[in-house]
């Protein structure tokens, strides 16, 4: 017989109950202990006739396919096909691509007072202040715009040129928790609302809990916000806007200030006092300068400038002001893993409405996920998504009914047995707690 293949073996076809992603009932039971279904159910509209699904076979199957690495409605499909496993999670039927995205067009639809955006609002703030009951009492908020992407009918272009979204995020830096999203369209302003939106995401922290610290770029550069934010005695940075004010300022900061933080480090820092023409009080404006290469040839002068607002007082540095403003880089760590773990960086719909909703939901799937991993195996809490599916969800497994049990049985060594046995417990623990 002629060899036709690379390797040596044949293929055959099962009709054993196999799954590739066993683990993925762990994060379906965290879910559902959570009480993820429960409260799609109460706060979102119901089908429309007796033979529609509920809203919660809508939420958890898009969840759990966002968490296990679906990144279009198409892959829906692929959850489909994992009809044993589904069994054993509780979830006899999921929607397919085109029903899910008539549901989220519905529960959208400005028409309908956008009731469905605002209930998933409220699942959202409910798992959140779930997931938070054990966290410290004081937050840093990390509030910052990222760009999703959209080719579609009513998309906006965005200030960098790409057709799409400009949703503003608050993560809690500490949990890295998304503590509120706001979608919003490619051409609205990121300074737009932020009083606003720091307002709402004080509404939303759990008793006995509150945002100490706040940090954000130039879009919050805004003096009803820096008002408020001193009223609430809040620690605070925010990069400047580098009006003529704060050029003048930083043209008045003399020579002999400028030092390097570290030898050689490349960049020299400064300090002076700023105010701005409706704010309360003055505040520290701390302000890195680079030399620019072939600094003469530009208008901007030798030097590339930096600018930081703070209320920080002595007991930081310049220095380190700089240093903790620029943690909030983290955010866009946040960013990546919503938008590129949880298949957030294209929306799916022609339709903004629909979009938002969509987005929501990858916010909640993100969410519950931080909660699993740091409550339920916080051995694995630095783990982004990918490295779960590659270690815990996309685990082979057969799934055997016997003497009126159901046993998944898992191709795994002893030590993970206990390990995934251990988060099992867990969320049991975190079940009965809500």
């Amino acid at each position: 017989m002629i060899r036709q293949t690379v390797f040596p073996f044949k293929m055959e076809r099962t009709g054993e109950s196999l799954t590739a992603h066993g683990g993925l009932a762990l994060l379906a039971e965290y879910n559902h202990g959570m009480g993820l279904r429960e409260l799609a159910d109460r706060h979102l509209p119901g089908p429309g006739s007796n033979r529609g699904y509920g809203p919660s076979t809508f939420v958890d199957s898009l969840t759990l396919m966002l968490q296990a690495g679906g990144r279009r409605l198409e892959d829906l499909r692929e959850l489909r096909r994992e009809g044993p496993l589904l069994s054993l999670m509780g979830r006899k039927e999921i929607p397919d691509a085109d029903t899910l995205g008539d549901w989220l067009r519905r529960i959208g639809d400005p028409k309908n007072d956008q009731v469905g955006l605002s209930g998933l609002g409220l699942v959202r703030d409910t798992l959140t202040h779930r997931l938070l009951r054990r966290e410290r009492a004081d937050h840093t908020l990390d509030v910052d715009a990222t760009s999703v992407e959209g080719e579609k009918q009513e998309a906006s272009y965005t200030y960098q040129g790409v057709k799409g979204y400009m949703p503003l995020l608050g993560f809690l830096f500490e949990s890295g928790v998304c503590l509120l999203d706001e979608f919003r369209e490619g051409n609205e302003s990121p300074g737009s609302n932020q009083l606003s939106f720091y307002r709402r995401c004080k509404e939303r922290m759990p008793n006995g809990q509150r945002i100490a610290r706040y940090r954000a770029d130039s879009a919050s550069y805004q003096a009803a916000l820096i008002n408020e934010l001193e009223a609430d005695q809040v620690r605070w940075t925010i990069s400047a806007d580098q009006d003529q004010a704060v050029k003048e300022s930083i043209k008045g900061i003399p020579e002999e200030a400028w030092k390097e933080p570290l030898p050689g480090c490349g960049y020299e820092i400064a300090e002076t006092v700023h105010t701005m023409n409706q704010t309360h009080y003055a505040f520290r404006l701390v302000v890195k300068r680079e030399l620019r290469r072939q600094g003469n040839l530009f208008a901007g002068g030798a030097y590339f400038h930096h600018a930081v607002a703070t209320n920080w007082g002595e007991e930081k540095s310049a220095f380190e002001v700089l240093l903790w403003h620029n943690q909030r880089g983290q955010a866009e760590n946040f960013h990546k893993e919503l938008k590129g773990g949880f298949g957030q960086d294209q929306m799916p719909c022609g339709q903004s409405f629909a979009n938002a909703v969509y987005f929501r939901i990858g916010v909640i799937a993100y969410n519950l996920f931080i909660g699993f991993k740091r409550l339920a195996c916080p051995s694995w809490a630095h783990h982004t998504i990918a490295t779960f599916r590659w270690k815990l969800i996309q685990i082979a497994g057969r799934i055997v009914r016997h003497a009126g049990q159901i046993l998944l049985k898992l191709a795994i060594g002893p030590e993970t047995l206990i390990l995934l046995q251990g988060i099992r417990q867990q969320c049991y623990q975190e079940s009965l707690v809500t």
